[in-house]
């Protein structure tokens, strides 16, 4: 493991046992209170810090985990199963969303008289200035070291100082007008928990599915890969995510068709290594399309071609054109907007009419996808 792991990883582990141990103590406060109190509002929130000191122990077992070496069984390491302890904690979030929308409906219909003083009140405010902190220091450090994990239970700290200083306010609506709204607000605040935890879960989904190459991630690569003098292109860049900060990917490259096995051996072990060093990402395959650079009458070619494919509405990108005459054969692919209704229809449309400006060749002609597209 390198250096830079292992100090991210006892970061996270070191933060999420600061969690654990305010979320419990929070939760005996809390506890005594709302019993003494007869307030289901607060025994739900003391509930809620159990299930957050939980969702850090969570946390930390998945860090932990996440961390071990690449095996035979799985070759990229473990990364990925952060991604799985973020997606548990969303469903805790959710669980105790619904868990307290359901208690504070049976308030409703079954209402119990509250019974506030000056010192349980000033106990939950402290409650409250206490999981703002939390919340905002969690959530933190989860930005600093990428940990969807810790950002989640920073957000869930921060609602939960929101349910927290919304009991304040029922209590002191109570004992100024004698009105108890603590089940409603109960009711409300768990809607609002319950939308937080499905979002929560959508987007860990999306991460766990694939999402698109991080935008800024591949320009960044584009603009490496590119910076070398015979490099004329750089296309079809993917990267497949193992974990935070951890990627693997595959880029083409056009180059002069002048170039050398030896030269072009050369040419991708030094781009390998600039986007390793650069980047961190293992560039594990390296694609050459070969660029015409003898004929004239190619290179012209080249550009009407050019001209044909981009000219339809959502093609945003032609590259790897390669003209043979003797064989006469014509290569490029096209790459294809998301906007497109059909992709496929517009790929044949642009086929047909670069076959209709050149009736004598045959076309290979290939569907890319822009796996960075906005």
């Amino acid at each position: 493991m390198k250096n830079t792991d292992v100090t991210r990883e006892k970061t996270i582990v070191r933060t999420s046992v600061i969690g654990i141990i305010a979320n419990v103590f929070l939760a005996g406060f809390k506890a005594v209170i709302g019993l003494m109190t007869n307030s289901i509002a607060i025994v739900l929130d003391a509930v809620n810090n159990i299930s957050d000191a939980g969702s850090s122990l969570i946390t930390i077992v998945g860090t932990k985990l996440a961390g071990r070496e690449p095996d035979k069984k799985h070759p990229f390491g473990y990364g990925r199963i952060e991604y799985l302890s973020a997606m548990v904690i969303s469903v805790i979030v959710l669980y105790a969303g619904i868990t307290s929308f359901v208690e504070s409906v049976k308030q409703i219909i079954h209402p119990e008289t509250p019974d506030y003083n000056a010192v349980s009140l000033i106990i939950v405010g402290v409650a409250v200035i206490v999981k703002i902190l939390l919340g905002r220091y969690v959530k933190r450090v989860g930005i600093n070291v990428n940990s969807d994990s810790l950002i989640n239970s920073g957000e869930d700290a921060t609602l939960d100082s929101v349910i927290s200083a919304s009991t304040l306010v029922a209590a002191a609506v109570f004992m100024i007008f004698g009105l108890s709204l603590e089940a409603w607000l109960g009711a409300i605040i768990s809607l609002v928990i319950i939308k937080s935890g499905i979002e929560m879960l959508r987007d860990t989904i999306s991460q766990i599915l694939g999402e698109r190459n991080d935008t800024e991630l591949a320009k960044a690569i584009h603009a490496t890969v590119t910076s070398f003098p015979d490099v004329q292109g750089a296309y079809d860049l993917v990267l497949n995510n193992y974990g935070p900060d951890t990627w693997n990917g595959s880029i083409h490259i056009e180059v002069p068709d002048t170039y050398s096995a030896a030269q072009l051996d050369q040419l991708i072990r030094e781009i390998t290594l600039k986007v390793l060093h650069e980047h961190h990402v293992i560039l594990t395959a390296i694609g050459v399309y070969s660029v015409n650079t003898k004929d004239e009458d190619i290179i012209e070619a080249q550009k009407k071609v050019r001209e044909i494919v981009l000219a339809h509405e959502h093609v945003r990108q032609i590259h790897g054109f390669y003209l043979l005459k003797e064989k006469k054969t014509m290569r490029f692919d096209i790459v294809v907007s998301f906007d497109a209704k059909d992709r496929r229809a517009v790929c044949n449309q642009v086929v047909a009419d670069v076959q209709k400006a050149y009736p004598e060749y045959e076309l290979q002609v290939a569907m890319d996808t822009d796996f960075a597209e906005e």
